[in-house]
């Protein structure tokens, strides 16, 4: 043990530092808690040092906080730097990773690990056969006549030791790979995330998030389990070797009869493995497409739930599982055929080597019978764990090779941009014919021949229709777009709006500083520029708000001005804006403009892209877009007179403006004019009314909110011990649990028949002279090998029919509820947790639980088997037998506290490191335009670290326990040999003695197995647990109401009667409107307006019941639309919505994924909403592909591909959700001209943040704070010079007339 000692002493001065990679607020647990660290030799070898935490694990529920600290050997931030210097001197450049060599380098990365455990694998190995070697001696020492008691407490001394140093290596050993297992992934974690930082955007439309996801979720993590498996083909070799040995004295040459019959059960799994192989590739294949369309569908809910379309999306995600589960049976019978051929491989092996015996000649003795029993009993080892091995390292091979070709996948450019130093030049952007790309094998270029030079402090104004390459250019400029030819040179630092908002979740003040330090007085500045100060005054936490995932509890126009904030606050040389002004209201708008790009931004370059012709005079220089060239560039007045593309914009925004009939003359309006500052002053005064009625309805708003108000919870997790509830659940799900009684039975005959048959081996041979006729001997035997080997078969096929079934279920009644749920629970529920339930906890019962479940009951079975056998030879066994059981039970229950909170907390720290990636993947545009990459790295090795200890320390409790549990086994066996040695005057035969002890050899072994299975069947039913959380989540209202179905012709007029309407989002926030009442009558147009935040959008989904109203009503046609149901409501009403979506598969499933149109029909919208001639000159047509989100398609022809679904859909009822944002002036008209000559008949409702596409309704509809302000026609509002809207009106033309820096 010396040289071991050393060793053990050299490892741990190695991991003497400690990472510090928890929050700084280390608890008073913490301290107390001494880390594997400090940890002196004998410590380590009995796990004591972890004594503590199981402890405080068992005296209160464990928080993350209470968690010793991570080596730093073992935490991303020491292992993830060299192992990425290690991979790029090994492959050079990151396009020639391969598997092989990535696995090289996790190898040299974890060597010290990987031949410390190997060393612990060798002793046990060797120690393991001590006893089977020992077993014949004994039995002749009990059969002697003249025995020394001496001799026999040797033997028995000897027997002990090997046991305990089997046990104390084999505890070490799998301590050690589980830490080489932790390191791996999280180095293959991070890996996956610094790569997703730095793909092109190409790469990722080949790859979508899910996919990505899974790689990080599912094949990092089997990466890390493989090391289980790692010592185990040489192992095989080395147990299979020592076997032989032992045969060889036993029974002589009917040993090669034994090596032959190991060979043939060996071979025999190879065909079977490699099927596994290929069943579990094509299971993740369809896992991977599912994912895909989970998560996919989980982020457009909402567009989902407005057209009713939720249940047909559903079933292709039932759809895709049956296919899923097609390959999953095959995989799972593959399963059960495996178990079959192994357990039954000790039998056989027995039956061949006795059988040649007999054939040969060779005397079989009992001390030989059993020494050669206990002998096949350990090379059932590697005989069951080689094909278990063998699919396990194709299973990895998978996974490398999924991760290498993901490694390999190309990054963006470097060459795209040249950077020049700061002040080196005047120019801050210049393209010289530059011709630029999206797709390289495209003929046509997204940007042909840009020329265009930009100086320091210039404001560039792009404008252009829609899909005329506006994004397209800035993104050049950032480095995004692959170049084909010429050069463009781009000098300082640059900052970046997209067009459509990406926000971190996480506090509102994380998201403006964006890992710059906070200076007060520039972030005020800030925040009033963007005017948010106001918003945040209303927000129950200000800044501090929590804003959920994708920034779902801010409105459109908020999550815009906060993007604009981060950009503002990085304060870099170079600003590049793409759209931002228009998903606000008029007066933020043009607040926006003056304080940020004609403010704050004075001095800077500013290249910005917009719809709205107001902002162009200002510019100094305008660039004019067509077909993905510049058409025309210069000042405002220059280009006017030129007259073309340039025209077309400003006339159509001339036509808008002259709808307002009664400002028309320029001389009236100056003498009406009001002052800017009077018209900041009068909107500045609403906003105080909006603000004190929140206060007014908060009680206070400052510092007595609960926390209970923020949006986004902490995800629930269940404390205390899984209820019985869960199991029973699980067992009774599928046929009611009418196989459990089947699956015991079988389970008890395999045992059963097991046992005769070696009893009768024990028995029928003498301990010294035959007397029994050999063949009489062999065919009971064989006999009795059969029946064990049926019950084995039935057992592994009743399980896996249970299993699959139960899996079955509890995924399609999931995904019901899920997809049922109100829209408020996807609201507050992060994508992250909902895929997670449906990736990793329905893996867990697809594939894992069946399994320990009922090994639990097989080993159980064993074990009372054992305990008769042994009290065969010696029932005193039972006196220690009692206490020993009584410690078993209670080490296991002061364990499992901690366990259970162990395993929970890895559950929960898996959820952030995926939610992390998917916000990251979806924007490093942003962050890369930040150059805010290593930030992000680190935030990512903080969660993962912060997942690796809940893991690491789950896998030492387990050594701990399974540590004491061995000895305590080890007890109950020396009893039993220091009983047969003391008192031999009792024993019955020689032979049953013998017997007793080859099954004592096996005791401990099956012990822990029972206890590896339970504990992880009760870290595993956590996710039976999870699932079964999400199929009681409180539904929507019913989709159908049978009795009160509204008639087909409804809505037949369209009118919209509302009466005192009360909203709130949530019982614990405060309501949104307040008391609504009013008509929109039918076949009437009706415009919303109102400041960010008045309650418009909520208006629009009360009337769809995505929020479901508190008091009060809205009628249709007079009939109560709460009384019916959903989707006979949803289905009657259209909407064109804020955000266009679009889903991934063809143009016609976007338009129409019911399929209740023909294709005649589908054409005719096409061509109504101008793109149907887009659509003929793609090669697909109708079947023309939509990539992920739509991403091939730009913002404007989405918005026409929403407009098209109303004009299929011709509805009575259309709202108009902001739909005029993204899109430009000549296309809003497109827009409004088709709904103007399509829905004359019907009832339009317009919420609009453009003056001009209000005045044309019939009536105006101003909301101020969640109530109605004024209600009127838009003339009679206009006379009155004092009404809101009038004062918007003079604001926006004069505007529009003189720009603002004149």
């Amino acid at each position: 043990m010396s040289k071991l000692a050393s060793l053990e002493e050299s490892l741990l001065n190695g991991d003497s530092s400690v990472s510090n990679n928890s929050n700084p607020k280390k608890t008073r647990e913490n301290e107390n808690l001494t880390s594997y660290s400090k940890a002196g030799f004998f410590s380590i070898l009995t796990f004591s040092w972890i004594t503590p935490l199981i402890t405080l694990g068992y005296k209160k529920t464990l928080e993350h906080e209470d968690l010793p600290l991570l080596a730093n050997t073992d935490s991303a931030y020491g292992t993830f730097p060299t192992f990425r210097n290690k991979l790029e001197s090994e492959c050079g450049s990151a396009s020639r990773v391969t598997a092989l060599k990535l696995a090289k380098v996790l190898i040299f990365s974890t060597w010290q690990g990987i031949l410390v455990s190997g060393l612990f694998a060798f002793l046990f190995t060797c120690a393991s056969y001590v006893g089977p070697y020992l077993i014949e001696n004994l039995v002749q020492y009990l059969n002697g006549e003249n025995k020394s008691k001496n001799e026999g407490y040797v033997l028995v001394m000897v027997f002990v030791a090997a046991k305990l140093v089997e046990c104390l290596s084999q505890r070490q050993w799998m301590l050690r790979f589980q830490q080489v297992g932790v390191r791996m992934q999280s180095m293959l974690v991070a890996m996956i995330y610094a790569k997703g930082l730095t793909l092109s955007s190409q790469s990722k439309e080949g790859n979508s998030s899910g996919e990505i996801i899974n790689l990080l979720t599912v094949d990092a993590a089997r990466i890390g389990e493989f090391c289980w498996y790692m010592h185990d083909p040489w192992m095989c070799v080395l147990q299979v070797g020592l076997a032989l040995l032992i045969l060889c004295r036993s029974v002589g040459v009917a040993s090669v009869a034994a090596f032959a019959a190991t060979v043939i059960v060996m071979l025999l799994n190879l065909p079977v493995a490699s099927l596994q192989e290929k069943f579990q590739g094509k299971v993740m294949e369809f896992k991977d497409k599912r994912m895909k369309a989970t998560s996919e569908i989980l982020s457009n809910m909402r567009i989902l739930k407005l057209q009713a379309w939720e249940m047909k999306f559903l079933s292709k995600i039932f759809h895709l599982r049956k296919t899923e589960e097609l390959w999953l049976k095959k995989f799972l019978l593959g399963t059960a055929v495996i178990r079959f051929l192994f357990f039954n491989a000790p039998t056989f092996v027995a039956v061949v080597t006795f059988g040649a015996c007999v054939l040969i000649g060779i005397p079989l003795e009992s001390g030989k019978v059993l020494s050669a029993l206990a002998t096949f009993r350990i090379l059932q080892m590697p005989i069951y764990s080689l094909p278990d091995t063998i699919s396990m390292i194709a299973q990895t091979k998978v996974s490398l090779d999924r991760i290498a070709s993901y490694l390999r996948l190309d990054e963006l450019q470097n060459d795209v941009v040249e950077k020049l130093p700061r002040g080196s030049s005047d120019v801050a952007v210049e393209f010289v014919d530059g011709n630029f790309s999206w797709d390289l094998s495209s003929v046509n270029p997204t940007l042909k021949d840009i020329n265009l030079r930009v100086f320091h402090g210039m404001k560039v104004a792009v404008c252009g229709t829609v899909g005329s390459g506006k994004s397209t250019l800035l993104s050049c400029i950032l480095g995004e777009v692959p170049k084909l030819s010429g050069t463009l040179k781009v000098s300082g630092t640059k900052a970046y709006v997209a067009q459509s908002p990406w926000i971190q979740s996480g506090k509102i003040e994380e998201n403006i500083l964006f890992g710059k330090e906070m200076d007060r007085e520039k972030y005020e500045k800030v925040l009033e520029a963007c005017s948010l100060t106001k918003d945040l005054e209303v927000l129950p936490f200000g800044d501090h708000t929590i804003i959920g995932e994708k920034g779902i509890n801010l409105s459109g126009g908020q999550k815009q001005r906060v993007q604009i904030a981060r950009a503002l606050y990085q304060d870099s040389d170079m600003y590049l804006l793409d759209d931002p002004f228009s998903a606000v209201d008029a007066h933020t708008g043009s607040h926006l403009f003056k304080e940020c790009l004609l403010g704050l931004l004075k001095t800077k370059t500013v290249i910005y892209v917009t719809h709205q012709v107001e902002f162009l005079p200002d510019a100094d220089l305008i660039l004019v877009m067509r077909e993905g060239r510049i058409a025309q560039s210069g000042k405002y007045n220059d280009i006017l007179q030129s007259g073309t593309d340039f025209m077309d914009l400003v006339g159509a925004h001339r036509t808008a403006l002259s709808s307002i009939k009664s400002l028309e003359r320029r001389d009236t309006f100056k003498t009406s004019s009001i002052t800017m500052q009077d018209a900041d002053a009068l909107s500045g005064f609403e906003l105080e009314q909006t603000v004190e009625n929140k206060d007014g309805q908060n009680g206070n708003s400052d510092d007595t909110v609960e926390p209970k108000g923020q949006l986004v919870q902490e995800e629930e997790r269940e404390k205390g011990r899984v209820g019985f509830q869960v199991y029973w659940k699980y067992i009774t799900i599928a046929y009611g649990g009418a196989l459990v009684p089947f699956i015991l039975l079988s389970q008890t005959l395999t045992v059963v028949f097991q046992i005769a048959s070696n009893y009768w081996m024990a028995l029928a041979t003498p301990v010294a002279e035959p007397d029994i006729e050999s063949f009489k001997l062999m065919v009971v035997y064989v006999v009795l090998a059969i029946g064990s080997s049926f019950g084995t078969l039935a057992r592994a096929v009743l399980a896996v029919i249970a299993g699959y079934k139960t899996a079955t279920m509890l995924f399609n009644k999931m995904h019901l509820c899920f997809f049922q749920a109100p829209m408020s629970f996807f609201d507050s529920t992060p994508s992250g947790r909902i895929l997670n339930r449906a990736s990793t906890d329905q893996s867990a019962i697809d594939m894992t639980i069946p399994n320990l479940l009922w090994g639990i009951t097989f080993n159980l079975i064993q074990i009372f088997g054992n305990i008769f056998v042994m009290s065969q030879a010696a029932w005193q066994v039972f006196i220690i037998l009692i206490p020993v059981m009584a410690a078993c039970i209670w080490y296991q229950q002061y364990y499992s506290a901690s366990a259970r909170e162990l395993a929970r907390l890895v559950g929960t720290c898996q959820a952030p490191v995926i939610q992390h990636f998917s916000e990251t993947i979806s924007g490093s545009t942003t962050i890369r335009s930040f150059e805010q990459e290593s930030i992000f790295n680190d935030t990512n090795m903080k969660l993962i670290d912060k997942y690796s200890q809940p893991k690491l320390y789950s896998a030492i409790a387990m050594e701990w326990l399974s540590f004491r549990l061995d000895l305590l086994s080890c007890t109950v066996f020396a009893f039993c040999l220091v009983f047969l040695i003391s008192f031999p005057s009792s024993i019955t035969d020689p032979g049953i003695a013998g017997l007793a002890v080859t099954y004592g050899l096996n005791l401990n072994s099956i012990q822990f197995n029972m206890i590896w299975f339970l504990c992880n069947l009760e870290n595993k039913i956590i996710s039976v647990e999870r699932i079964l959380q999400y199929t009681s989540v409180p539904g929507e209202a019913p989709l159908v109401i049978k009795d009160n179905q509204p008639d087909h012709s409804w809505p037949s007029f369209g009118e919209v009667h509302i009466q005192d309407l009360q909203v709130r989002y949530a019982p614990h926030l405060p309501l949104v409107l307040r008391g609504l009442t009013c008509t929109f009558t039918a076949g009437a147009k009706t415009g919303i307006v109102g400041r960010t935040g008045s309650g418009k959008s909520t208006l629009v989904q009360t009337l769809f019941r995505l929020v479901e109203p508190v008091a009060g009503k809205i009628l249709i046609d007079n009939i109560n639309i709460s009384l019916i149901g959903l989707h006979d409501l949803r289905s009657k009403l259209s909407i064109i919505p804020q955000d266009p979506t679009m889903f991934e598969g063809t143009v016609r499933n976007n338009l129409d994924p019911l399929e209740e149109y023909t294709d005649e029909q589908v054409w005719e919208a096409l061509d109504m909403c101008q793109l149907g001639d887009e659509i003929r000159k793609k090669e697909g047509k109708l079947d023309s592909l939509v990539t992920e989100n739509g991403g091939n398609w730009s913002m404007g022809q989405r918005q026409l591909v929403c407009l098209g679904r109303v004009l299929l859909k011709k509805s009575k009822i259309l709202v108009l959700d902001e739909a005029t944002a993204s899109v430009d002036t000549v296309t809003d008209n497109i827009i409004q001209q088709t709904v103007k000559q399509h829905f004359s008949e019907c009832t339009v409702i317009t919420i609009a943040h453009r003056i001009t596409s209000i005045l044309d309704s019939d009536m105006v509809l101003f909301l101020n704070g969640g109530l109605i302000e004024e209600y009127d026609s838009p003339k009679k509002l206009l006379k009155n010079k004092s009404s809101g809207l009038a004062q918007l009106v003079a604001e926006y033309t004069r505007r529009s007339n003189s720009g603002f820096g004149s």
